[in-house]
Order: structure tokens, then sequence, then C-alpha cells
């Protein structure tokens, strides 16, 4: 469990192919306070630590992970969005994420507000995906690339998240370009509930 405030930005280091796995070997800050098996969100998708060394750690994408986000993209020396698991003890600062990334989307467009950023998002979408609660909602929350973001104009495929200059500096936002693929978590209650209606009927 996740609360899409990422703590800082990995760089990747090393990528292994092995079948239908890759291996993911990245550099970070806490790298010393990891251990094996912790969960870490990449990306805003929960991978277990599975090898350290001093300043290195490596976590494991299945066949199944790399078909729903953009991890299969990573190259080295690119910057991935990290946050560990939530502590149940302090206050949730962005919202509930699972680091169960539903699907991609792509940059369409980005805007420079005079130091603020507006980034516009393009997704497929079709009916059965909007009745399980893959969609988004006005001011409702939305997770880009492990983010917790507001969204802003949505429709049934596209939508918008405004993005200060603490978090443009601070995260892989500041490579998105137009075209760039990133992942995305759709809000869990509105899952639940669009599951629920769906048993009722």
């Amino acid at each position: 469990m996740f609360s899409g405030i990422v703590e800082e930005t990995a760089r990747v280091v090393g990528i292994e192919k092995e079948l239908d796995n890759l291996h993911l070997t990245l550099t970070c800050s806490f790298v010393g306070d990891l251990k094996i098996d912790q969960s870490v969100s990449h990306n805003g998708v929960c991978l277990t630590v599975v090898r350290l060394t001093d300043q290195t750690y490596t976590v494991t994408a299945m066949r199944e992970t790399l078909e729903r986000s953009n991890l299969g993209l990573l190259r080295i020396g690119d910057e991935v969005n990290v946050e560990r698991s939530m502590m149940m003890n302090g206050r949730i600062d962005g919202h509930i994420v699972q680091g169960h990334v539903d699907t991609t989307a792509w940059c369409i467009s980005v805007e420079d507000q005079q130091g603020s950023y507006v980034f516009r998002f393009r997704y497929e979408s079709d009916p059965e995906m909007a009745r399980r609660g893959y969609i988004t909602v006005d001011k409702g929350s939305v997770t880009v690339n492990g983010v917790s973001l507001t969204v802003c104009r949505p429709t049934a495929d596209e939508f918008e998240v405004c993005i200060i200059p603490y978090t443009f500096e601070n995260t892989n936002f500041h490579a998105i370009r137009v075209g760039t693929v990133v992942n995305l978590e759709f809000d869990i209650i509105g899952k639940y509930i669009s599951r629920y209606l769906e048993v009722l009927k």
C-alpha cells in the first residue's frame, strides 16, 4: 500500500531479461535502508526487492506487469519514481494507492503556465473498462507514474493534471514529453463501487 507521494527518483543502472521476466537494477539514496522482500513502488508499480548490494537493489517484473505498464520501455540511465510502502501510523498525504497499475496512457500535451505545468493524457478506454471503474472523474484522484494527482477536465479517455514546480523537479515529470508513455492506476474506491453495482444487477 502506498500514498502516491514520491520519495525521489531512482536511476536504472542494469536491465536483465530472463525468459518473460525483466530484472531491473536501480540506485537511490535509501538503498541502505532496504531489505530483501520489501515492496517499493516504481512508476506506480509495486515490485519486490530480490537482490541488494551496497549501492543498488534489484526488482523483477513479470509478463503481466510488463504488459500493463511502461517498465518494459525503461533504458539504462532512465529515472523512475520510487516510494516505499506506506507506514500506517502517519498521515496519508496523497490517496490510497495499491501499486497495481491498470493501464498505460500517453502524453498528448504539455502546457507551461508560468511556473506550473498542465499535462494532458489519453488512454485506451471502452464501455467495459468504464463499467469496471477504470475512469477518471473531475477533482478525483489518479496515480500517474506513481504520483498521486487530482484529475482536471476528464473525458471518456483523456484527463489533465496540474503539476507544481516541486513535483515537476522532484519526480520524472520533468522528463515527460508529448508521446511519453506513463502508468495509470485509477482510484480503488471507484473500482470497488463499480464492482459492487455490477454485483447488485
